[in-house]
């Protein structure tokens, strides 16, 4: 495997788009849909900034993002490849 291969070529991810919503609505202030989506960096970025009330307000707004995405862009965005550790929902995948 060269280094310029995605891991997930070797193994499809299995991550469900209603759970991601879910821990983005329900633990909003602690960024929790991004450890599981594998963006722990922003997850983390989102904790902090809790503290101002900005981090829950962000996982809110992509929490209902996450709801009305479609299943084939959420699978192409998250279960056909890893996603950058810095990488929100309401990115464009680049």
């Amino acid at each position: 495997m060269s280094s310029d291969s995605n891991l997930s070529d070797a193994i499809p991810r299995k991550k469900s788009k209603l759970t991601a919503a879910a821990l983005a609505l329900l633990l909003a202030p602690f960024g929790a849909h991004h450890y599981y989506l594998g963006s722990n960096t922003a997850g983390l970025l989102l904790l902090m900034l809790s503290c101002f009330c900005v981090g829950g307000v962000v996982s809110l707004v992509e929490g209902m993002m996450l709801l009305v995405m479609s299943d084939d862009e959420f699978d192409e965005k998250y279960n056909l490849r890893i996603p950058q550790p810095m990488e929100f929902v309401f990115q464009e995948r680049h």
